[in-house]
């Protein structure tokens, strides 16, 4: 009997379970795509338009699969008669799983979580994944390092970006990027540029988007080693050589309530205690303390994040309008980043942008109160693109700090001086991690 399924997911995970498990498999009918999470795509009308292309979804879908809001789930499991929900996005908490397991079985169905094995793709180059117990933990400045010691051994080295795909699904099935032409001709969000653009800086080439095995075949053409940067805390969609995994001891105790965070943790190789440097040293050594519990096995490094700004010192009793990283304030759920860490350093004012806020940023602050004072670089559509920059020019300031990985002046008209904030991973054991990765790839 074929089951009918909804796939729950947030334009990645759900789209990658699809291609793995679902799209050839005759035991199952996907009746819709549900979407959470991205705060202008929920909100407005774009998930109610939004299909999973045919072209993506193969012969057993002619006309593709709608995706709706996922408040309409339970709508959905009882008029389409579902017989199991497959829970398909990243960086949640114990409870809040719970909870959308409860709302699908009250409406008769079951509650599924796809494995590695049914969902992880075998590579034919060697594969090393960088993942995190949350988002926002030092997952990409460890990318960046570990592709610079790797590029400085001979190894040509190309990154694999977990997706964020919010566009055309069909043009984004495999995307390459080498310049920052390639951000603009993708119509890149500003959340895809902060995770493309600092590798772009460095001369790496990265992929992203939707179909993962076509992703990998064309990235192991150019890498003798291929990067797998995770994003939120999901777990690699390939199967490792290594698997690198960061915790973060700002959030100590995360890394055993949120999912897929702790399996994460659990399958850890290595698991790195990054931002050891701003962190209460009994946070550290709680958070290892946690990871020797449920992970004996992995090798634990602890490593820094070194925070600079350009110009830093004209910050001193500054009024300074601070934006972080988007998805690490809001479902990242930190209170603070990098830049708000600077500003408080340098003694500066930091300025309350909420007055100012409009439109679907407004709603944001609604959905994530502990934002406080800091406002996130969200722009995950043109228009919202366009509220940020608003916002920021309302703001009454003498500097806007830029914590974001991204340099919004590239495509932001700010009527204010911009300094930028950067963040970089060190090892605080010199060869700790390097001695790690080239034992796995001896």
């Amino acid at each position: 009997m074929v089951r009918k399924a909804i796939i729950m997911g947030a334009a990645g995970r759900d789209f990658h379970n699809f291609n793995t498990f679902f799209r050839d498999n005759p035991g199952y009918e996907v009746v819709a795509f549900t979407a959470a999470q991205i705060s202008d795509l929920d909100t407005g009308a774009g998930v109610e338009k939004r299909v999973y292309p045919p072209e993506l979804s193969g012969p057993m879908y002619p006309d593709g699969i709608r995706i709706y809001p996922e408040i309409q789930l339970t709508r959905l499991i009882e008029e389409r008669g579902v017989d199991e929900v497959f829970f398909s996005y990243s960086d949640v908490s114990a409870t809040y799983l719970h909870d959308k397991a409860s709302e699908v079985q009250a409406a008769g169905a079951s509650f599924v979580l796809l494995g590695p094995r049914d969902t992880m793709i075998k590579p034919s180059k060697p594969l090393i994944s960088v993942c995190a117990s949350r988002t926002g933990s030092g997952k990409s400045p460890t990318s960046r390092w570990l592709v610079s010691l790797l590029r400085d051994n001979g190894y040509r080295v190309v990154v694999i970006r977990h997706p964020m795909p919010y566009g055309d699904l069909v043009k984004q099935r495999v995307q390459r990027f080498e310049t920052y032409e390639d951000l603009d001709r993708h119509d890149c969000t500003i959340e895809e540029r902060e995770d493309y653009e600092p590798h772009l800086d460095m001369g790496v080439i990265v992929y992203s988007g939707v179909d993962y095995a076509d992703i990998l075949r064309a990235a192991e053409e150019e890498a003798d080693v291929v990067i797998w940067d995770g994003g939120n805390n999901d777990f690699p969609f390939y199967e490792p050589l290594l698997q690198i995994v960061i915790v973060d001891p700002h959030r100590v105790g995360h890394e055993l309530r949120y999912y897929p965070g702790e399996t994460n943790v659990r399958m850890a190789d290595l698991v790195v205690v990054s931002k050891v440097n701003t962190a209460d040293p009994s946070n550290v050594q709680k958070v290892k303390e946690n990871v020797r519990k449920i992970n004996p096995d992995a090798k634990i490094v602890t490593a820094n994040m070194v925070i600079t700004a350009e110009d830093e010192d004209s910050l001193r009793g500054k009024r300074v309008l601070v934006i972080e990283d988007g998805p690490t304030l809001t479902h990242g759920e930190m209170k603070y980043g990098a830049a708000t860490i600077k500003a408080m350093e340098k003694r500066a004012d930091i300025v309350d942008p909420r007055p100012y806020t409009k439109g679907t940023i407004k709603e944001v602050y609604k959905l994530w109160p502990h934002l406080g004072k800091l406002l996130p670089a969200v722009g995950y559509s043109p228009h919202q693109m366009k509220e940020l920059e608003e916002i920021i020019n309302s703001v009454p300031c003498d500097i806007v700090l830029m914590g974001t990985p991204t340099d919004l002046r590239r495509y932001l008209e700010v009527d204010k001086p911009v300094l930028r904030v950067r963040y970089e991973f060190e090892e605080t054991e010199t060869g700790s991690l390097g001695i790690e990765v080239f034992k796995a790839l001896e």
